[in-house]
Protein backbone atom coordinates (compact mmCIF):
# COMPACT_ATOMS: atom_id res chain seq x y z
CA UNK A 1 0.00 0.00 0.00
CA UNK A 2 1.13 3.55 -0.74
CA UNK A 3 2.12 5.18 2.57
CA UNK A 4 1.02 8.66 1.50
CA UNK A 5 -2.39 7.39 0.40
CA UNK A 6 -2.78 5.51 3.70
CA UNK A 7 -2.03 8.69 5.67
CA UNK A 8 -4.66 10.62 3.73
CA UNK A 9 -7.20 7.85 4.30
CA UNK A 10 -6.50 7.89 8.03
CA UNK A 11 -6.87 11.67 8.14
CA UNK A 12 -10.18 11.45 6.30
CA UNK A 13 -11.52 8.55 8.34
CA UNK A 14 -10.79 10.29 11.68
CA UNK A 15 -11.71 13.80 10.48
CA UNK A 16 -8.31 15.27 11.38
CA UNK A 17 -7.80 19.00 10.98
CA UNK A 18 -4.87 20.57 9.14
CA UNK A 19 -2.53 20.65 12.14
CA UNK A 20 -3.25 17.06 13.10
CA UNK A 21 -2.74 15.98 9.49
CA UNK A 22 0.67 17.69 9.42
CA UNK A 23 1.62 15.93 12.68
CA UNK A 24 0.59 12.61 11.17
CA UNK A 25 2.69 13.34 8.09
CA UNK A 26 5.69 14.14 10.30
CA UNK A 27 5.27 10.82 12.11
CA UNK A 28 5.14 9.08 8.71
CA UNK A 29 8.43 10.79 7.77
CA UNK A 30 7.18 12.90 4.88
CA UNK A 31 9.13 15.94 6.07
CA UNK A 32 12.41 14.10 6.62
CA UNK A 33 15.21 13.90 4.12
CA UNK A 34 15.17 10.67 2.09
CA UNK A 35 17.45 7.97 3.40
CA UNK A 36 21.10 8.33 2.32
CA UNK A 37 20.29 11.32 0.10
CA UNK A 38 23.47 13.09 1.22
CA UNK A 39 25.45 10.01 0.16
CA UNK A 40 23.89 9.31 -3.24
CA UNK A 41 23.11 12.82 -4.52
CA UNK A 42 26.69 14.07 -5.04
CA UNK A 43 27.72 10.71 -6.51
CA UNK A 44 24.76 10.69 -8.87
CA UNK A 45 25.44 14.25 -9.99
CA UNK A 46 29.13 13.42 -10.53
CA UNK A 47 28.27 10.35 -12.64
CA UNK A 48 25.72 12.34 -14.64
CA UNK A 49 28.26 15.10 -15.22
CA UNK A 50 30.89 12.60 -16.37
CA UNK A 51 28.41 10.95 -18.74
CA UNK A 52 27.40 14.32 -20.21
CA UNK A 53 31.03 15.38 -20.64
CA UNK A 54 31.90 12.07 -22.30
CA UNK A 55 28.91 12.16 -24.65
CA UNK A 56 29.68 15.80 -25.42
CA UNK A 57 33.22 14.80 -26.34
CA UNK A 58 31.96 12.07 -28.67
CA UNK A 59 29.44 14.46 -30.27
CA UNK A 60 32.24 16.98 -30.73
CA UNK A 61 34.20 14.35 -32.62
CA UNK A 62 31.14 13.43 -34.66
CA UNK A 63 30.64 17.09 -35.59
CA UNK A 64 34.08 16.97 -37.23
CA UNK A 65 35.06 20.34 -35.80
CA UNK A 66 37.40 22.53 -37.80
CA UNK A 67 38.96 24.86 -35.25
CA UNK A 68 41.72 22.44 -34.27
CA UNK A 69 44.21 20.69 -36.49
CA UNK A 70 44.57 16.93 -36.67
CA UNK A 71 47.30 16.79 -34.04
CA UNK A 72 45.36 19.16 -31.80
CA UNK A 73 42.30 16.96 -31.92
CA UNK A 74 44.27 13.83 -31.11
CA UNK A 75 46.08 15.68 -28.33
CA UNK A 76 42.76 16.82 -26.85
CA UNK A 77 41.23 13.34 -26.86
CA UNK A 78 44.36 11.65 -25.54
CA UNK A 79 44.83 14.40 -22.96
CA UNK A 80 41.31 13.91 -21.64
CA UNK A 81 41.89 10.16 -21.43
CA UNK A 82 45.23 10.53 -19.63
CA UNK A 83 43.95 13.23 -17.27
CA UNK A 84 40.91 11.22 -16.22
CA UNK A 85 42.97 8.07 -15.59
CA UNK A 86 45.54 9.97 -13.50
CA UNK A 87 42.77 11.80 -11.65
CA UNK A 88 40.99 8.54 -10.89
CA UNK A 89 44.07 7.21 -9.09
CA UNK A 90 44.86 10.53 -7.42
CA UNK A 91 41.32 11.18 -6.14
CA UNK A 92 39.72 7.87 -5.05
CA UNK A 93 36.39 9.53 -4.19
CA UNK A 94 36.01 10.69 -7.80
CA UNK A 95 37.32 7.45 -9.29
CA UNK A 96 34.04 6.12 -10.69
CA UNK A 97 32.87 9.25 -12.58
CA UNK A 98 36.42 9.95 -13.85
CA UNK A 99 36.81 6.40 -15.15
CA UNK A 100 33.39 6.66 -16.80
CA UNK A 101 34.63 9.77 -18.59
CA UNK A 102 37.79 7.86 -19.57
CA UNK A 103 35.69 5.01 -20.98
CA UNK A 104 33.72 7.44 -23.14
CA UNK A 105 36.92 9.24 -24.15
CA UNK A 106 38.25 5.95 -25.52
CA UNK A 107 35.17 5.75 -27.73
CA UNK A 108 35.66 9.31 -28.91
CA UNK A 109 39.33 8.62 -29.67
CA UNK A 110 38.48 5.58 -31.78
CA UNK A 111 35.66 7.45 -33.52
CA UNK A 112 38.04 10.21 -34.57
CA UNK A 113 40.70 7.68 -35.53
CA UNK A 114 38.16 6.02 -37.84
CA UNK A 115 37.26 9.41 -39.31
CA UNK A 116 40.85 10.43 -39.94
CA UNK A 117 42.47 7.19 -41.12
CA UNK A 118 40.36 5.01 -43.41
CA UNK A 119 41.94 1.72 -42.36
CA UNK A 120 39.19 -0.44 -43.81
CA UNK A 121 38.53 -2.04 -40.42
CA UNK A 122 35.03 -3.32 -39.78
CA UNK A 123 32.99 -1.39 -37.20
CA UNK A 124 32.87 -4.44 -34.94
CA UNK A 125 36.66 -4.31 -34.58
CA UNK A 126 36.56 -0.77 -33.22
CA UNK A 127 33.89 -1.71 -30.68
CA UNK A 128 35.78 -4.87 -29.73
CA UNK A 129 39.01 -2.95 -29.10
CA UNK A 130 37.02 -0.31 -27.21
CA UNK A 131 35.56 -3.02 -24.96
CA UNK A 132 39.00 -4.59 -24.44
CA UNK A 133 40.64 -1.29 -23.48
CA UNK A 134 37.74 -0.35 -21.20
CA UNK A 135 37.83 -3.67 -19.35
CA UNK A 136 40.72 -2.68 -16.99
CA UNK A 137 38.86 0.53 -16.13
CA UNK A 138 35.78 -1.49 -15.17
CA UNK A 139 37.84 -3.86 -13.03
CA UNK A 140 39.41 -0.90 -11.22
CA UNK A 141 36.13 0.97 -10.73
CA UNK A 142 34.17 -2.13 -9.56
CA UNK A 143 30.89 -0.36 -10.25
CA UNK A 144 27.86 -0.85 -12.49
CA UNK A 145 28.40 2.73 -13.62
CA UNK A 146 31.15 1.34 -15.88
CA UNK A 147 30.07 -2.26 -16.28
CA UNK A 148 26.69 -1.27 -17.74
CA UNK A 149 28.06 0.79 -20.68
CA UNK A 150 30.78 -1.81 -21.14
CA UNK A 151 28.11 -4.46 -21.60
CA UNK A 152 26.41 -2.27 -24.22
CA UNK A 153 29.71 -1.80 -26.07
CA UNK A 154 30.53 -5.51 -25.99
CA UNK A 155 27.06 -6.54 -27.17
CA UNK A 156 27.26 -4.03 -30.01
CA UNK A 157 30.60 -5.52 -31.07
CA UNK A 158 29.11 -9.04 -31.04
CA UNK A 159 26.07 -7.98 -33.09
CA UNK A 160 28.24 -6.17 -35.66
CA UNK A 161 30.55 -9.20 -35.85
CA UNK A 162 27.60 -11.46 -36.62
CA UNK A 163 26.37 -9.08 -39.30
CA UNK A 164 29.83 -8.80 -40.88
CA UNK A 165 30.46 -12.55 -41.07
CA UNK A 166 27.00 -13.82 -42.02
CA UNK A 167 26.73 -14.81 -45.67
CA UNK A 168 23.42 -12.99 -46.13
CA UNK A 169 22.82 -9.82 -44.11
CA UNK A 170 19.16 -9.84 -45.13
CA UNK A 171 18.37 -13.54 -44.61
CA UNK A 172 18.95 -16.00 -41.76
CA UNK A 173 20.00 -19.47 -42.89
CA UNK A 174 21.37 -22.64 -41.35
CA UNK A 175 24.69 -22.07 -43.11
CA UNK A 176 25.42 -19.27 -40.65
CA UNK A 177 24.46 -21.23 -37.55
CA UNK A 178 28.02 -21.31 -36.19
CA UNK A 179 28.33 -17.54 -36.55
CA UNK A 180 25.04 -16.84 -34.78
CA UNK A 181 25.67 -19.27 -31.94
CA UNK A 182 29.18 -17.86 -31.44
CA UNK A 183 27.83 -14.31 -31.19
CA UNK A 184 25.05 -15.36 -28.82
CA UNK A 185 27.44 -17.28 -26.60
CA UNK A 186 29.85 -14.33 -26.50
CA UNK A 187 27.13 -12.05 -25.10
CA UNK A 188 25.93 -14.72 -22.66
CA UNK A 189 29.49 -15.33 -21.47
CA UNK A 190 29.83 -11.60 -20.89
CA UNK A 191 26.66 -11.83 -18.79
CA UNK A 192 28.23 -14.67 -16.81
CA UNK A 193 31.33 -12.54 -16.32
CA UNK A 194 29.30 -9.78 -14.59
CA UNK A 195 27.07 -12.24 -12.74
CA UNK A 196 27.08 -12.72 -8.95
CA UNK A 197 29.34 -15.75 -9.42
CA UNK A 198 32.29 -13.45 -10.21
CA UNK A 199 31.14 -10.33 -8.37
CA UNK A 200 33.86 -10.88 -5.78
CA UNK A 201 36.48 -10.13 -8.45
CA UNK A 202 34.60 -7.82 -10.82
CA UNK A 203 32.55 -5.78 -8.37
CA UNK A 204 29.66 -5.78 -10.88
CA UNK A 205 26.14 -5.31 -9.59
CA UNK A 206 22.80 -6.34 -10.99
CA UNK A 207 22.27 -3.68 -13.67
CA UNK A 208 25.08 -4.77 -15.99
CA UNK A 209 23.81 -8.35 -15.85
CA UNK A 210 20.23 -7.27 -16.50
CA UNK A 211 21.19 -5.12 -19.47
CA UNK A 212 23.28 -7.95 -20.88
CA UNK A 213 20.42 -10.42 -20.54
CA UNK A 214 17.98 -8.02 -22.21
CA UNK A 215 20.40 -7.42 -25.10
CA UNK A 216 21.16 -11.13 -25.45
CA UNK A 217 17.43 -11.95 -25.46
CA UNK A 218 16.74 -9.33 -28.13
CA UNK A 219 19.66 -10.57 -30.24
CA UNK A 220 18.72 -14.25 -29.96
CA UNK A 221 14.98 -13.74 -30.36
CA UNK A 222 15.32 -11.39 -33.33
CA UNK A 223 17.65 -13.74 -35.17
CA UNK A 224 15.64 -16.86 -34.36
CA UNK A 225 12.33 -15.31 -35.40
CA UNK A 226 13.89 -14.10 -38.66
CA UNK A 227 14.90 -17.71 -39.38
CA UNK A 228 11.19 -18.61 -39.61
CA UNK A 229 10.68 -16.49 -42.72
CA UNK A 230 12.41 -19.02 -44.95
CA UNK A 231 10.81 -21.89 -46.79
CA UNK A 232 11.41 -24.16 -43.79
CA UNK A 233 12.23 -23.82 -40.11
CA UNK A 234 15.94 -23.08 -40.05
CA UNK A 235 18.26 -24.44 -37.38
CA UNK A 236 18.98 -20.96 -35.87
CA UNK A 237 15.41 -21.00 -34.59
CA UNK A 238 15.92 -24.25 -32.68
CA UNK A 239 19.35 -23.15 -31.47
CA UNK A 240 17.94 -19.86 -30.15
CA UNK A 241 15.03 -21.65 -28.50
CA UNK A 242 17.34 -24.13 -26.78
CA UNK A 243 19.81 -21.46 -25.69
CA UNK A 244 17.09 -19.31 -24.11
CA UNK A 245 15.64 -22.38 -22.37
CA UNK A 246 19.04 -23.19 -20.85
CA UNK A 247 19.47 -19.57 -19.79
CA UNK A 248 16.03 -19.59 -18.12
CA UNK A 249 16.86 -22.75 -16.18
CA UNK A 250 20.17 -21.28 -14.99
CA UNK A 251 18.54 -18.00 -13.94
CA UNK A 252 15.98 -19.92 -11.93
CA UNK A 253 18.70 -21.47 -9.75
CA UNK A 254 19.43 -20.01 -6.33
CA UNK A 255 22.95 -18.79 -7.13
CA UNK A 256 21.92 -16.91 -10.29
CA UNK A 257 18.30 -16.01 -9.59
CA UNK A 258 17.28 -12.59 -10.84
CA UNK A 259 13.60 -11.89 -11.41
CA UNK A 260 14.31 -9.14 -13.96
CA UNK A 261 16.64 -11.26 -16.06
CA UNK A 262 14.44 -14.35 -15.77
CA UNK A 263 11.43 -12.33 -16.92
CA UNK A 264 13.33 -10.99 -19.95
CA UNK A 265 14.51 -14.45 -20.99
CA UNK A 266 11.05 -15.92 -20.39
CA UNK A 267 9.53 -13.24 -22.61
CA UNK A 268 11.97 -14.20 -25.37
CA UNK A 269 11.03 -17.86 -24.96
CA UNK A 270 7.32 -17.03 -25.16
CA UNK A 271 7.92 -15.00 -28.30
CA UNK A 272 9.77 -17.83 -30.00
CA UNK A 273 7.18 -20.44 -29.02
CA UNK A 274 4.27 -18.32 -30.24
CA UNK A 275 6.04 -17.53 -33.51
CA UNK A 276 6.90 -21.21 -33.95
CA UNK A 277 3.30 -22.29 -33.45
CA UNK A 278 2.15 -19.57 -35.85
CA UNK A 279 4.58 -20.90 -38.45
CA UNK A 280 3.27 -24.44 -38.01
CA UNK A 281 -0.36 -23.33 -38.25
CA UNK A 282 -0.06 -21.09 -41.28
CA UNK A 283 2.78 -22.76 -43.19
CA UNK A 284 2.27 -26.40 -42.33
CA UNK A 285 -0.06 -27.07 -45.22
CA UNK A 286 -3.80 -27.51 -45.27
CA UNK A 287 -6.57 -25.02 -45.94
CA UNK A 288 -8.12 -24.78 -42.49
CA UNK A 289 -10.06 -21.87 -41.11
CA UNK A 290 -7.75 -18.87 -40.74
CA UNK A 291 -9.86 -17.31 -38.00
CA UNK A 292 -9.78 -20.56 -36.06
CA UNK A 293 -6.02 -20.69 -36.34
CA UNK A 294 -5.71 -17.13 -35.06
CA UNK A 295 -7.98 -17.95 -32.11
CA UNK A 296 -5.90 -21.03 -31.32
CA UNK A 297 -2.69 -18.99 -31.54
CA UNK A 298 -4.12 -16.29 -29.27
CA UNK A 299 -5.28 -18.83 -26.68
CA UNK A 300 -1.90 -20.52 -26.74
CA UNK A 301 -0.12 -17.20 -26.23
CA UNK A 302 -2.42 -16.24 -23.34
CA UNK A 303 -2.08 -19.60 -21.58
CA UNK A 304 1.69 -19.63 -22.08
CA UNK A 305 2.03 -16.11 -20.69
CA UNK A 306 -0.15 -16.95 -17.67
CA UNK A 307 1.87 -20.08 -16.90
CA UNK A 308 5.12 -18.13 -17.27
CA UNK A 309 3.98 -15.40 -14.87
CA UNK A 310 2.79 -17.96 -12.35
CA UNK A 311 6.07 -19.82 -12.55
CA UNK A 312 8.15 -16.66 -12.04
CA UNK A 313 5.96 -15.57 -9.10
CA UNK A 314 6.26 -19.01 -7.53
CA UNK A 315 10.03 -18.94 -7.88
CA UNK A 316 10.17 -15.39 -6.47
CA UNK A 317 8.14 -16.41 -3.42
CA UNK A 318 10.45 -19.36 -2.90
CA UNK A 319 13.48 -17.07 -3.00
CA UNK A 320 11.85 -14.61 -0.59
CA UNK A 321 10.98 -17.38 1.83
Amino acid sequence: MDLRLAVYQLASAHALDAQQTRQLQEVAGFQREPARLAYWLPRGVAVLGAALLGMGLICWVAANWEDLGRMGRFALLQGVLAATCVGAFAVPKARVPLLLLALLAIGGLFAYFGQTYQTGADPWQLFAVWAALALPLCLVARSDVLWTPWMLIFSTAAALWMQAHAHHSWRISSADLTIFVSGWLAVLLACAFVSPLLARWTGAGSWALRLGLVLATILITGTAVSALFGSEVESPYWAGLGLLAVAAVLLATRSLFDVFGLSAVALGLNTLLVWGLGYMLFNGGGNGDGIGKLVMLGLFAAVLLALTVQGILWRTRQEAA
